[in-house]
């Protein structure tokens, strides 16, 4: 028996236990602290960041690096020494500075670690979240404000050649009307949300950019093309109105529906007062046109003739402008974006065109149905996306209408294309048909006569006698012919 039991476990284990002690005292236990701990940057713009790692166990030689994420978006440098002195070791402390450069827009982080000898430390709290953001430019400001303006002229333009009885006969038959409206706040909204689904099953935020689009009907350039492309632009007029006073109603309807269901998290305000606001910068520039087609008609004669050239040049102005000021977006372009802005406006067409035939409207309005289905605010859907999320996910969730935007007038400039073609070789043929005609003898003009031997005779005794100025009164008693001979026989009295 051991004179010391059972002490004498308690000191084997601890005998044990002092070499790990040792060798967990010489692994260090380091921790960094960012100030600030998070940052935001605009594009293209870089901020300083000071960062200090403290703890134990370092060593003089100790190094650290940096990286991030996402290269694509933000980058990190060290702008002071990234390796550890004796002093440091001593305060078992390291501050340094580094320098974090903003690239693109989106989220990602900085990250540091540490090496001894091409080996890793393990450095604890060793994160920081960059935020890159757009800046407000003056260019921005400037395109608003720009198109407000045009916009506000064309539809006074359109108060100049609206017919008040053709729109009374739309009040009076709203055929037209309720299939847009059924179109624009039952097909649209729940096709984005299927859509959105179909596209960008792992991606919530995008789901949210194609609702919201989906959504926002009564895009003013739906008039533009209705009139370019020959519908009925009174009809369109009609439509636009009521479906931009329905909005009211109808888009919170759906977005504290399905929109909850899109982004749950989504904190989502429905903006009242731009939808008002589009309604007063919709109204007042038609009622002016109306005054004026009132009050002043050569003035609003003079409209008319100079809407269809104003309204082709406000359009390429819009898309032109609008490509030039968000370059920056078109490296967020993937197939699923594009296949998303070609699928919100060509879906709305081919349905307005379909259910406007199956109920038996004519050319015109079918056309004008189809634009107004198709055609989404895309104004009021950016709007919303930068009332309910943040940056910078307003701005990248942004893309899905910017590329609904940009896919929205090709297929009718495709139309408008065929049209001119058509109506060139149209013009063509009918300018040919009518030189055929000018060449061709038409069937009541004199035909050429063969004249006998007796008609010469006659045409020469009756000349004989106008010459003299007798008076003569021939009868012709007999004609007789035989064969290809004609003898003539007659009694001068």
């Amino acid at each position: 028996m051991c004179p010391i039991w059972p002490l004498h476990l308690i000191i084997i284990y601890l005998l044990a236990l002092c070499p790990l002690w040792v060798i967990c005292q010489a692994v260090p236990d380091l921790t960094a602290t960012f100030i600030p701990d998070e940052v935001t940057i605009n594009m293209n713009e870089y901020t300083y960041v000071n960062v200090s790692v403290s703890g134990t166990g370092m060593q003089a030689g100790d190094q650290f690096t940096l990286s991030t994420s996402d290269p694509h978006l933000a980058e990190a440098e060290w702008n002071s020494t990234y390796q550890l002195t004796e002093t440091d070791v001593v305060n078992s402390r390291f501050e340094g500075n580094m320098r974090v450069s903003a690239k693109f827009l989106g989220r990602t982080n900085v990250m540091l670690s540490g090496r001894r000898n091409n080996q890793p430390l393990e450095v604890k709290n060793n994160t920081m979240p960059v935020i890159v953001i757009r800046p407000e430019r003056v260019i921005d400001t400037i395109f608003v404000t720009s198109v407000a303006t045009f916009v506000s002229l064309i539809f006074i333009n359109f108060g100049c050649a609206m017919h008040w009885p053709t729109v009374k006969e739309v009040l009076k038959r709203p055929i037209g009307p309720v299939i847009g409206m059924c179109g624009q706040f039952l097909f649209m909204p729940l096709m984005s949300f299927g859509l959105g689904f179909l596209i960008f099953p792992n991606d919530p935020a995008m789901r949210l950019g194609m609702f919201f689009t989906g959504v926002a009907p009564g895009g003013g350039a739906s008039n533009i093309w209705t009139f370019i492309l020959g519908g009925n632009l009174n009809l369109s007029l009609a439509m636009t109105s009521i479906s931009t006073l329905a909005c009211f109603g109808f888009m919170p309807m759906w977005l504290f529906s399905l929109g909850q269901v899109v982004f749950r998290n989504a904190q989502i305000v429905v903006p009242y007062t731009r939808i008002a606001t589009f309604v007063i910068g919709l109204l007042v520039p038609l009622g002016i046109g109306l005054g004026m087609q009132r009050w002043t008609p050569k003035i609003a004669a003079f409209m008319v003739r100079i809407l269809k050239g104003f309204s082709t040049t406000l359009l390429l102005f819009i898309i032109v402008f609008a490509i030039v000021t968000n370059l920056y977006i078109f490296e967020l372009f993937t197939w699923q974006i594009i296949v998303a802005g070609m699928g919100i406006p060509w879906l709305g067409y081919c349905a307005g065109y379909l259910a406007a035939r199956l109920c038996r409207q004519p050319h015109p309005d079918a056309l004008a149905i189809s634009i107004e289905t198709g055609i989404q605010n895309t104004g009021i859907a950016i709007f919303l996306l930068r009332y309910a999320l943040g940056q910078p996910e307003a701005d990248l969730t942004t893309v899905v209408p910017v590329s609904c935007a940009i896919m929205t007038p090709i297929p009718m400039t495709c139309i408008y294309i065929y049209q001119k073609v058509k109506a060139c070789f149209v013009n063509r043929g009918k300018h040919k048909k009518m030189l055929e005609e000018d060449l061709t003898p038409r069937g009541d003009s004199p035909q050429p006569t063969i004249l006998t031997t007796a008609d010469l005779y006659g045409r020469a005794n009756k000349g004989l006698e106008d010459i003299e100025g007798n008076t003569a009164k021939d009868d012709v008693t007999d004609v007789k012919t035989d064969g290809n001979i004609n003898t003539v026989s007659a009694t001068v009295n």
